[in-house]
């Protein structure tokens, strides 16, 4: 076969024209498999380039009058010819400043940075990643004491501030939120109800515990002193746990009862009250721009919180730490089984750490009925038990066995690691 010379002039379209079929025959051309065999064959006085159709039979046409008579030649024939494919190819791709995609032409009419951005698999993702910013809801504004304890328990965290208890349950639940931090009981004033109420409703599990000392300060408006102070506002368990205190500092005004100790600071300031004061803690001063009248205004330095720290998913319980165990149970017969309950734990030499009951919502009233004394009224109760064990400790598999056959209902809340961490009780964290 003979070579193309450069000044040759064939065009990928005249190639292409020279493959339409006869009239009567249809032939699919299939641009994929169209190939130029080019050969050398200096004796040759034709000169013939074969195409292969899509039967696979070759096809030869005679391109006389372009011979070229050296190698060299038949080699820039070929060049000119693949740089003038690749030029035409450039061209259907780009027409003036009109962009081609999957072969349709496109204009650029709305700017990409004005298009809201879609949702990833990260936005939905059921946990962070390694290294990603963990999202815990609390209940409270910027400054409160839960605030404090999501930090403590997971430092670098992203905050997120809810204005109930229920709100940061619901936060998690609709992945708004991977974990939750909740006050359940504090060293003076008790158990925290509402949120044992709401650990029994809602199907979050409890992976960890974290204990945050509070230190409370009472504050107000700069400039203002304590005798002008009419009022004083905070949560109710901070009023309770500094009623002494205020009392001693001759502070005896009305106390009002709000949702939360940060919240108070927060009102005295965004309505600029100088006759009233709040209890909260020394960030919610800086936050809020207040001066603070007193610190460590608790009756008693050693006050502390226990928070619990929820999520959808429980955590797998190991032996190689110390381990703590909540659970709920209810029973159909009244106090009496609940010794029976407790001995299945005492006799296994299983430490309780706490035990809280509440009346049982669903079924609030017992009756008794005696032939001699009449009918008696009890209250069905529900009882919340802490103990130190790990749920993968023999020994509390076989308690709660052996809780299950006394009981009418039992559900375990978490098994989760102690807060084994030193604490100051007159400094805050």
């Amino acid at each position: 076969m003979q070579s193309l010379s450069p000044s040759s002039g064939i065009s990928l379209k005249s190639l292409i024209r020279k493959t339409t079929p006869p009239p009567g025959q249809t032939h699919r051309f299939d641009p994929v498999r169209f190939v130029i065999q080019c050969g050398h064959r200096s004796d040759s006085a034709n000169t013939s380039a074969s195409t292969v159709n899509t039967n696979g039979a070759p096809t030869s046409y005679n391109f006389a009058g372009h011979v070229g008579s050296s190698r060299a030649d038949w080699q820039s024939s070929c060049a000119i010819l693949a740089s003038k494919v690749v030029s035409q190819q450039q061209d259907t791709e780009k027409t003036g400043d009109i962009t081609v995609v999957n072969g349709h032409k496109t204009l650029d009419l709305v700017p990409i940075d004005n298009l809201p951005k879609p949702l990833t698999i990260t936005d939905l993702s059921p946990a962070p990643m390694h290294g990603a910013q963990m999202r815990v809801a609390y209940q409270g504004v910027p400054g409160a004491y839960s605030e404090a304890a999501a930090g403590k328990a997971y430092p670098n965290c992203e905050a997120i501030p809810c204005d109930q208890f229920e709100v940061a349950f619901q936060a998690v639940e609709l992945w708004i939120a991977d974990r939750a931090v909740l006050p359940v009981e504090n060293s003076l004033g008790g158990s925290i109800h509402r949120n044992y109420d709401l650990l029994l409703r809602h199907r979050l599990h409890i992976v960890g515990e974290v204990q945050l000392p509070v230190h409370h300060c009472l504050l107000a408006l700069p400039g203002v002193r304590k005798e002008y102070l009419t009022r004083v506002i905070s949560h109710p368990q901070a009023l309770a746990q500094c009623e002494l205190t205020l009392t001693k500092l001759g502070i005896n005004v009305s106390r009002e009862a709000v949702d939360d100790t940060a919240g108070a600071a927060e009102y005295i300031a965004a309505n600029n009250l100088r006759d009233t004061a709040a209890i909260a803690s020394a960030r919610a001063a800086e936050l809020y721009g207040l001066q603070i009248l007193a610190e460590g205004i608790q009756d008693d330095s050693s006050n502390v919180t226990r928070f619990v720290m929820l999520a959808r998913d429980p955590i797998i319980p190991r032996t190689d730490r110390p381990f703590k165990t909540s659970i709920v149970f209810a029973h159909d017969k009244g106090t009496s089984v609940l010794f029976k309950v407790l001995s299945a734990f005492a006799f296994r030499n299983i430490s309780l750490t706490k035990i809280e009951s509440r009346p049982h919502r669903n079924r609030p009233i017992r009756l008794v009925d005696d032939a001699n004394v009449g009918t008696a009224k009890h209250f069905e109760y529900m009882f919340y038990v802490d103990f130190e064990a790990s749920m993968a400790d023999v020994r509390a598999q076989n308690a709660l066995a052996e809780v299950q056959e006394f009981t009418s209902f039992l559900r375990v809340l978490g098994s989760y690691p102690m807060d084994m961490t030193p604490w100051c009780p007159s400094r805050e964290e």
